[in-house]
């Protein structure tokens, strides 16, 4: 821990955010949150110490509320959850006036128009926070947290209001999605083997109670109704939501991410991300490498603890797709990375992408040392003896950047003529896992990434290879 490096880090924050005296005069607590410790101070709490200190501090440094719990209501939006039994829950602060359970209560949303009626409801449940838990409550007064249930089109930002006197409060901005990739049943020869919800039905039902608690994610319709695009705001929030799905015994195929583009002035722009790499010194090299084909620049570099530097970058939104797994695998594990929405930059141009063209099966089966044997000299392998595969899956990548169509599960033909003891030894490089990161940045337009509970495959949309020639005409 270095705390009188991170305190003068704060202050600098504050200065540069042109905070007022008051707000830099602040106190300072040392705790231990897991042993629920806290003394004044930097200084280690010991024996005897509990959370005191920090309580007394809030108390004394946090001004209490200064709302009108007698005048008409008004409270602010700022949180949804949801709930298998009431659907969206908002969460949010009473900034003026009482809400009471069973009151009707108007919900002011960025689509009410000046003069029109807003919508009216009855709250069908009221809750407020005892600890890090909820409980069900009467009534909430100014200055309160509560959660409320009963309006299932409430977004962040909206006001609840008084019926008779309707004056919405200035709206939270929330930022848009950058990037968006199509979420669609598996089509694949092994669907339906691995997973429990396979159906389009499951999909959209899953991702639909997704949207009620995650207002960062928004779904499109697509040609298809086996389809469906997902946005939201980077590839690590779509990773997690694939990774938790699969976890839950879904079935289902990604695209490759992509960003949303606006047009600003005419011009063409793109998500602009701004980045805090904390790295050890021997590796600030392998980061300023990986981000300029990225097209990323290093506007800032900074001593971090002993033997490590911070790095601070920028770069367009897709350039950092698969930024943080190649990352990790540079620095074994040690690097530490945050990245956040910066606004809109111009369009940057085409980046790289890999440079080596897909090894796809041309049949199903079980895979075999010896084929496997033959094909690792041509490029990287993506699987190992012995795992099943079907025509159009991706089995490796090739050293050249032509596609190839390999038979992966040729077996060698049995003879009476004597071999060599040498043509036996079959010494197979271990393949490369693709992790689910991994895999969403490898694969090309044309290719999916497979994803069942006990697998991550690669394949071609379309599998057969007739078909693709004769979509290529």
């Amino acid at each position: 821990a270095r705390p009188d490096e991170v305190v003068d880090e704060v202050y600098e924050l504050f200065l540069d955010l042109g905070a007022s005296d008051a707000d830099i005069e602040f106190p300072i607590i040392s705790a231990i949150a897991r042993d629920g410790k806290a003394v004044e101070g930097i200084a280690m709490p010991g024996e005897g110490d509990d959370l005191t200190p920090l309580l007394e501090a809030i108390v004394r440094t946090v001004p209490a509320p200064t709302a009108d719990p007698d005048g008409p209501l008004q409270a602010i939006v700022t949180n949804l959850d949801a709930s298998d039994y009431f659907g969206r829950l908002a969460v949010g602060r009473v900034v003026r006036g009482t809400i009471r359970k069973g009151d009707r209560v108007a919900l002011l949303d960025e689509e009410v128009a000046e003069g029109e009626k807003p919508v009216e409801r009855k709250l069908s449940s009221l809750m407020g926070f005892a600890g890090i838990g909820r409980e069900d409550v009467d009534e909430r007064v100014a200055g309160d947290l509560f959660v409320v249930a009963g309006f299932p089109e409430v977004e962040i930002g909206d006001t609840l209001a008084d019926p008779a006197s309707p004056e919405a409060l200035p709206r939270l901005s929330v930022d848009e999605p950058v990037l968006r990739m199509t979420f669609g049943v598996n089509t694949s020869p092994l669907a339906g083997k691995e997973g429990k919800f396979l159906t389009s039905r499951h999909l959209r039902e899953r991702l639909e109670r997704e949207v009620l608690g995650n207002v960062s994610i928004r779904l499109e319709d697509t040609d298809s109704p086996d389809v469906i695009e997902v946005a939201g705001r980077g590839e690590l929030q779509l990773a997690v939501l694939i990774e938790t799905m699969r976890r839950e015994g879904y079935e289902l195929q990604v695209s490759r991410p992509e960003v949303i583009v606006k047009d600003i002035d005419g011009k063409r722009h793109e998500p602009l991300e701004r980045g805090v790499c904390d790295v050890p010194e021997d590796h600030v090299g392998t980061v300023t490498q990986a981000l300029a084909p990225r097209k990323g620049r290093v506007f800032d570099m900074r001593p971090g603890d002993p033997g490590r530097t911070v790095v601070l970058f920028e770069a367009p939104a897709r350039g950092l797709i698969g930024f943080r797994g190649l990352l990790l695998t540079a620095t074994r594990g040690t690097a530490l990375l945050h990245t956040h929405n910066a606004g809109w930059m111009a369009w940057a141009g085409e980046l790289p992408h890999r440079q080596g063209g897909a090894m796809m099966s041309d049949r199903a089966g079980v895979t075999t040392g010896y084929a496997l044997d033959n094909l690792q000299t041509r490029g990287e392998l993506f699987v190992g003896p012995g795992e099943t595969t079907y025509e159009g899956m991706v089995i490796g990548e090739n050293s050249r950047p032509d596609e190839m169509i390999v038979n992966a599960v040729r077996e060698k033909q049995k003879t009476n003529i004597r071999t060599h003891s040498a043509d036996e030894a079959i010494k197979l490089t271990p393949p490369k896992v693709h992790t689910l990161e991994s895999a969403i940045e490898f694969i090309a337009e044309d290719e999916l990434v497979e994803v069942t509970p006990t697998a991550i495959r690669i394949r071609k949309r379309i599998l057969k290879e007739q078909d693709r020639r004769r979509l290529k005409r």
